[in-house]
């Protein structure tokens, strides 16, 4: 059972609750599987119903679900080994991107991603996945460092947006995020982009420039949050469901708009329930994908990455 549920998962909540109760019954052993089986089938339906038909806020409620597997839980399930590397040998190392070398199956991988922490004392420490500066230029030096081993690099993007605070403004937060861009569009070596999570405004676009680019089912990506949003266009956050349905930000709006090559599906009621289920999944796809882009003259991806940038915005 989860501990957090999302209000229009309280049908689900109720079930499950009601099976835990049974522990506590006065029934046989035999009753209660009987009726365990039942309501764990009632469970698979009801989550099936709700999740079939999620409005495009309801979407962006599992994308932040406080239970949502982050970076770190899916390192340690789709890497064999994983060594982190710090700090942008400018300023400090920035928590909130996480980078360093893995293996995934035959390959010597670059992972750089986005924690937003678990716990109140982790969050601060990742700082809810909003980087500095120093992130972008940290994920920037290990991705020149990932080209210049030939290594492909894969990122994971799950943040709310760069921090916006002033201290960010004055160590150069916009260009820190330009000069990423401009860096993975002609690194040459391939690069697999995934959207995890949140994918919000500069924040994600700066590990966002790839060869293929994938999104999990549930997860978002947008120019803005949702609230953001509705604070410019009607000055009320309140109006952030109306927002989010106007700004097409769930996965298959954005694979329509063909700003991405390829939608990874969840375990049914979304990544938070089945943690090994969602990483095989992710890593079943990004595998196939290694296998693709290596065999690919980098001089066509280089050219076909930067025709996809050119494509932005067109009709």
């Amino acid at each position: 059972m989860l501990k957090s549920y999302l209000d229009f998962e309280q049908p689900i909540a109720d079930l499950e609750q009601k099976i835990l109760d049974l522990k506590d019954s006065d029934l046989d052993e035999g009753a209660i599987q009987s009726e365990v089986i039942r309501l764990n089938e009632s469970i698979m339906k009801t989550t099936e119903k709700i999740y079939s038909d999620l409005s495009p806020w309801q979407n962006v409620q599992v994308a932040r679900h406080p239970e949502r597997p982050h970076f770190k839980d899916y390192i340690e399930r789709i890497t064999e080994e994983f060594d982190e590397l710090h700090g942008d040998r400018h300023f400090s190392d920035d928590r909130a991107v996480i980078g360093g070398i893995g293996s995934i199956g035959e390959y010597k991988v670059m992972f750089i991603g986005h924690e937003k922490g678990r716990s109140t004392d982790e969050k601060i420490l990742h700082n809810f996945g909003m980087s500095q500066p120093e992130g972008y230029r940290k994920a920037c030096r290990l991705m020149e460092l990932a080209e210049r081993f030939s290594m492909p690099i894969v990122t994971l993007v799950d943040t709310p947006g760069a921090y916006p605070g002033i201290d960010s403004e004055e160590r150069g937060q916009s260009e820190a995020i330009a000069h990423n861009l401009r860096v993975m569009s002609s690194l040459k070596t391939p690069i697999i982009v995934n959207v995890v999570g949140e994918g919000g405004s500069g924040g994600a676009l700066a590990l966002g420039v790839g060869d293929h680019i994938t999104m999990l089912e549930h997860s978002t990506y947008s120019v803005a949050s949702p609230e953001a949003c509705a604070s410019i266009v009607w000055r009320d956050s309140n109006k952030a469901d109306q927002a989010a349905e106007a700004m097409k930000l769930n996965a298959d709006s954005i694979l329509e708009l063909g700003l991405i090559d390829e939608i990874i599906s969840e375990p049914l009621g979304g990544a938070h329930r089945n943690y090994d289920q969602v990483s095989s999944n992710l890593s079943k796809v990004i595998l196939k994908n290694l296998d693709e882009l290596t065999k690919l003259p980098i001089n066509f991806l280089i050219e076909k990455r930067y025709e996809r940038l050119m494509s932005y915005g067109s009709i």
